[in-house]
């Protein structure tokens, strides 16, 4: 899945004029940096890449978990389990209030079987000790957000060449959702150099 979709970027970055800059988040973020391994780009901007540490790979079975769910019919408490480790690591009182109030939600559970699809290649790939990008990227992560991610916005940051990285204090793996004008400005800092 992950080849695929960086084919696809990469077929998009060959069709437009000029080298464009890529902005991913999460699964977005680690499918522009595999597609920068291969096109020519300005930049790469990747919000907390969707990579797991080798020690956190044991436990990686969401996808499994997931699937297993949507098999019984729970497609809602597959994407909540989803939610559960990504989105809010550290526990919440009550996800179903939190979930009433979240926007995309109950439209994203129409989407559980592309989440089940990302979750399991993102437990396949694994992290090379050197990406072959030649564009600048900005690796950025939150203090907020699941301890993994933080872990493997760092080792995505040390694989690359070419590469800053900013952990913003008090912000999730929402984090361009979460604060859009911080990060905006980070990334223009970023692209202005």
């Amino acid at each position: 899945m992950l080849e695929r979709e960086s084919t696809y970027v990469q077929t998009l970055v060959d069709d437009v004029d000029g080298d464009p800059i890529l902005l991913g988040h999460s699964y977005g973020a680690l499918t522009g940096i595999e597609a920068a391994t291969d096109a020519t780009v300005e930049a790469v901007v990747a919000y907390e890449p969707a990579v797991l540490p080798d020690d956190f790979r044991t436990q990686a079975n969401l996808a499994d978990r997931m699937a297993a769910l949507v098999e019984q019919g729970e497609r809602r408490e597959a994407v909540k389990r989803y939610i559960e480790l990504v989105l809010h690591p550290e526990g919440i009182d009550d996800l179903d209030a939190w979930l009433a109030e979240w926007p995309v939600w109950p439209d994203c559970v129409d989407l559980v079987e592309e989440v089940v699809r990302m979750n399991r290649a993102v437990e396949r790939y694994r992290l090379p000790d050197r990406l072959d990008v030649d564009a600048p990227v900005l690796v950025l992560t939150g203090t907020d957000g699941p301890d993994f991610l933080r872990k493997s916005a760092r080792a995505t940051h040390e694989a690359l060449p070419h590469s800053r990285f900013v952990e913003f204090d008090g912000i999730g793996h929402s984090g361009p959702s979460e604060a859009p004008e911080l990060i905006s400005a980070e990334v223009d800092c970023f692209l202005r150099k």
